[in-house]
């Protein structure tokens, strides 16, 4: 039986990438209506160029303590996958100052329990949404490995496995003859090989999230192709959605553009220290010899998984702001460390990819309503908004039909940012 009130609600959700149309999907399951806005078509933003894994595992930020010392180095080392536009630095330096005062273990430990409950069930939220519909198709479970040069390597990567295993994620180590039976695609730079279970990847990101959008509209959803540019807050709260295509009258509105959100939280009077952190992807179509399931190199930083269209390698930091065009160093460092890692892997092309990853300077996402608007935001994911997002929207469901959770909403809170 429909809550009272209920029948009254029409959210706007802006924004068609996993959060959004995962956020949309848990609505009509509500029975609420919900409009999809966004310039593109579903799934064709940043969740199109992700590395396609479930990484359950992924609750320990970048900025973990000896960050500060190590980054200059790691920024003038050719094989090392950071990278600067170096025109780009004086923009950057007060997010940059920001992200970086969290290198420490206090905040590693603080940012890592409110990531948690985000991750940590990932494959599980994947199931809840997609299982039924021709979604799931694309959803594989799987375990999610970590290649080390040697022991030492993975045992210098102690603090890190530290806070996943008080998450309840068991490494299993595999060395020498076990590492080729296990993975045999793998070079003998590749000494041992450290997997975790209960995790998963997606076949075709983009094409899940577009399937994904299909289901939201049988379901009544209403999706529109157009630009987000202002709100009408009239009386405190929201009342409609400004639009390049028009005005869309709401009750509730949910921000969920990724880094793109920043210039709409200002029209709200929030000043979000909001970077992009471009990453970029090789699909090696049609591949041969490679990988059986998703595997994080961990001296190039990158992730290669198993599509559909083929070996996806996906990976890099660089910073350069939202308007350069790709880079040609990161692409050719991305190319050399995974012919390195895949000595014998075969292809019959390549495609290449640059996206815009939505990184916060605290490393956490943004889950909650600004003041007392009805405005919610669902973005700042970081490396985590394909594992998060289906978990993000059914939060956000829950917090716009008064449906509990256990789950603490303070560290994700917009209004964080309010000066």
């Amino acid at each position: 039986m429909a809550q009272a009130g209920r029948e009254e609600k029409h959210v706007v959700v802006i924004g068609a990438g996993i959060v959004g149309v995962s956020t949309g999907i848990w609505l009509r399951r509500a029975g609420i209506p919900v409009t999809l806005i966004d310039r593109a078509p579903p799934g064709q933003g940043t969740s199109y160029g992700n590395a396609g894994v479930l990484a359950a595992c992924s609750m320990a930020p970048v900025t973990a303590p000896g960050l500060i010392g190590k980054a200059p180095r790691m920024l003038m080392n050719p094989d090392f996958p950071l990278f600067l536009r170096w025109s780009y630095l004086p923009r950057l330096a007060p997010w940059l100052m920001r992200y970086l005062s969290h290198a420490n273990d206090s905040d590693t430990q603080r940012i890592a329990r409110g990531l948690t409950p985000i991750v940590t069930d990932s494959l599980e939220q994947h199931h809840a949404l997609a299982d039924g519909t021709p979604a799931a198709a694309l959803v594989q479970d799987s375990d999610y490995c970590f290649a080390y040069a040697d022991r030492a390597a993975f045992e210098a990567d102690s603090y890190t496995w530290r806070i996943r295993e008080e998450a309840g994620f068991r490494p299993v180590v595999r060395e020498g003859a076990q590492l080729r039976e296990y993975e045999p695609s793998l070079g003998r730079d590749i000494g041992c090989l450290v997997s975790v279970s209960d995790h998963g990847f997606v076949r075709d990101p983009g094409g899940y999230v577009a399937r994904l959008a299909n289901v939201f509209a049988g379901m009544g959803g209403t999706i529109v192709a157009a630009s987000a540019e202002n709100f009408d807050l009239s009386g405190g709260r929201i009342r409609a959605v400004e639009t390049d295509a028009g005005r869309f009258a709401c009750s509730d509105c949910v921000i969920a553009t990724g880094v793109w959100s920043k210039p709409l939280m200002k029209k709200l009077g929030l000043n979000v220290p909001l970077e992009s952190e471009r990453g970029y992807h090789i699909v090696f179509e049609n591949a041969q010899n490679g990988p059986h399931l998703p595997i994080m190199v961990a001296s190039g930083k990158f992730v290669a998984t198993p599509m559909q269209g083929g070996l996806r390698c996906a990976g890099i930091v660089e910073f350069g702001g939202l308007e350069a065009g790709p880079s040609q160093s990161p692409l050719a460092l991305l190319r050399r460390q995974v012919r390195r890692a895949f000595p014998d892997l075969e292809a019959t092309g390549e495609a290449e990819w640059l996206g815009h990853r939505p990184a916060p300077a605290d490393s956490l996402p943004l889950i909650g309503e600004v003041g007392g608007t009805r405005v919610y935001t669902a973005f700042g994911h970081h490396h985590i908004g394909l594992t998060g997002g289906p978990k993000t929207g059914r939060l956000l469901a829950g917090m716009l039909t008064g449906t509990p959770s256990n789950i603490d909403p303070a560290p994700y809170a917009p209004d964080r940012f309010r000066a």
